[in-house]
């Protein structure tokens, strides 16, 4: 569980200039002619004369606490085709990206570009894409970016300027159900149909104003925009509006409402040793950690380590005791020494399987996805969908990312845990071992603070996350991490804070998270070690939350 720092310099994608021969499908590529042929979300964006990249002009966008100032523009394709996008940006957290590729939506990003710097990306469209949305962000809170010369090269699908429609405004969320939202917007002028788009795909087209989205997992938050389309092809996307479905406990039976995780040691590195029987009623879902990774892609394995001196028959009695009583118990793959490696669909299907094996012979309920060295969202979103497919709907699945894992919606841990929302029991993020790291209010916080609990949670609480998906991960003790440690009662205070609104630092969000799932804590060893204060302080705390 001990994270590791990563330089933010290395994430910014950078790439060649498109060959001059290839001719650019973007209209108003360097924003010469104002925003013509570009949509910007809550008039977030004008252009500017200073700094541009070339010409007389560049875009300027201003993010706001709640929007990432999103411009678009959506260019007419052919199917079956390779495209490569790119663009000059400056700012801090600039993206770069293109959405409806009938594949997958791609995206570049740079976290700090003090001068012009080029995002680079490509994509192949599917067999029926006739039109994909080129789009430049920036981030919640973060200063304005600047953005010139965008360019997409490929095969032309003609061009879509006159009869492509604007962009849809005034979409709301009507009535919700456990399983439906209903959603309503303005007429465009011009228009012939809309698409409706749940977190980024496609969910269903109409001609009216309004639709109905079905289908959906019980008290989740989903994030909802829409697009018009005419004689010219589709709009870009509007202002997107997010909505919680009714009931449920966050979409995975048996998990209380608000939980306590905590990481129970397969091993002897100091703390207390303990049996699963040892393990506090505080917790409510127990990781065992770790599972190993074995020769065949993919695949992993799990077995006692002798220094426990615990037979595998009290080690399946104790989880089922454990289940018994209300707990679910699961298996942890990765650790920061872990080296599972889930990269292609043979190596998906491989986890998948072997851990629904280990499921089967020890009782666990679930998994958890902990690797710190690296993840695939296409192919780790296939192994737990096919993990999803065997085990049922009362799979617990949760996610300890370390803290730079989850700065941005497009990082691959982020991305996994969008792709999945649907089946995801919690996103516990690792708040230590991370030092300083960029809140949603655009400020710098110090880890170790309820602020920097606080202002990071947030970044997932309004990237698309329902707050029943996300916990605070704490160590038990000072001796559990090597920075990053908080009493108990910070711990609490960041809860009230982000549940209610009290016992906030200098950061208070905008609004409430009543449904915030609660804590993890590495490890219950560890806090055995230091007489159970943690879970006897957190625990009664998470579980009182309204």
């Amino acid at each position: 569980m001990a994270a590791v720092s990563v330089a933010l310099a290395g994430l910014g994608a950078v790439g060649a200039p498109a060959a001059h021969a290839d001719a650019n499908l973007v209209r108003n590529p360097g924003f010469e002619s104002g925003l013509s042929g570009w949509s910007c979300t809550d008039d977030s964006g004008t252009t500017t004369g200073s700094p541009v990249h070339s010409g007389t002009a560049a875009l300027h966008a201003a993010p706001s606490a709640s929007g990432n100032a999103r411009c678009a523009q959506t260019v007419s394709v052919q199917p079956n085709s390779s495209y490569t996008l790119s663009a000059w940006v400056q700012g801090s957290y600039v993206y770069l990206g293109a959405s409806g590729t009938g594949t997958t939506d791609v995206s570049a990003w740079t976290p700090a570009a003090t001068d012009w710097q080029q995002l680079t990306t490509s994509f192949t469209t599917g067999p029926t894409t006739t039109s994909v949305t080129v789009h430049t962000h920036g981030w919640y809170g973060q200063p304005a970016y600047t953005a010139d010369d965008v360019v997409l090269t490929g095969p032309g699908g003609g061009d879509p300027g006159p009869g492509v429609p604007d962009a849809p405004a005034g979409l709301a969320a009507g009535a919700v159900t456990a399983s439906s939202v209903a959603l309503s917007w303005n007429a465009v002028p011009g228009a012939t149909g809309y698409t409706v788009y749940q977190d980024g795909a496609r969910a269903l087209s109409v001609t009216g104003t309004s639709a109905t989205v079905t289908g959906l997992a019980a008290a989740t938050a989903y994030r909802f925009q829409v697009t018009a389309t005419g004689p010219g092809g589709e709009s870009a996307k509007s202002a997107a509006v997010t909505a919680t479905t009714s009931g449920g406990n966050g979409g995975t039976p048996g998990v209380p409402k608000h939980a306590v995780t905590g990481y129970w040691q397969n091993f002897d590195n100091g703390a207390t040793v303990q049996r699963i029987s040892d393990v506090p009623a505080a917790y409510d879902i127990i990781a065992v950690a770790f599972a190993d990774a074995t020769t065949t892609p993919g695949a992993v394995t799990f077995a006692l380590d002798p220094a426990l001196h615990y037979t595998e028959a009290q080690f399946r009695a104790d989880i089922a005791a454990k289940q018994a009583a209300g707990r679910s118990v699961v298996i942890s793959v990765g650790g920061e020494r872990g080296t599972v490696s889930v990269n292609d669909a043979a190596s998906a299907a491989n986890f998948a399987d072997s851990v629904y094996a280990l499921m089967q012979k020890y009782g666990f309920n679930g998994v958890d996805i902990d690797l710190e060295n690296g993840l695939n969202p296409t192919y780790m979103t296939q192994a737990l969908r096919a993990l999803s497919a065997k085990a049922g709907g009362k799979l617990v699945i949760t996610m300890a990312p370390q803290t730079i894992d989850m700065q941005s919606p497009s990082s691959a841990y982020f991305r996994t845990a969008l792709n999945i929302k649907d089946i995801l029991t919690v996103v516990n993020t690792q708040y230590y071992n991370s030092g300083s790291m960029n809140g949603c209010d655009g400020k710098v916080h110090a880890q170790g603070s309820v602020d920097f609990l606080t202002a990071l949670a947030c970044i997932q609480l309004e990237g698309g996350l329902a707050p029943s998906q996300v916990g605070l991960g704490v160590p038990a003790s000072p001796r559990g991490a090597g920075s990053g440690y908080v009493a108990p009662s910070v711990v609490n205070s960041a809860l009230d804070c982000l549940a209610t609104g009290t016992g906030c630092g200098s950061f208070k969000p905008a609004r409430t998270y009543p449904d915030i799932r609660g804590a993890m804590t590495w490890s219950t060893n560890w806090d055995a070690s230091a007489g159970n204060a943690w879970s006897g302080a957190v625990g009664p705390h998470v579980h009182g939350l309204p």
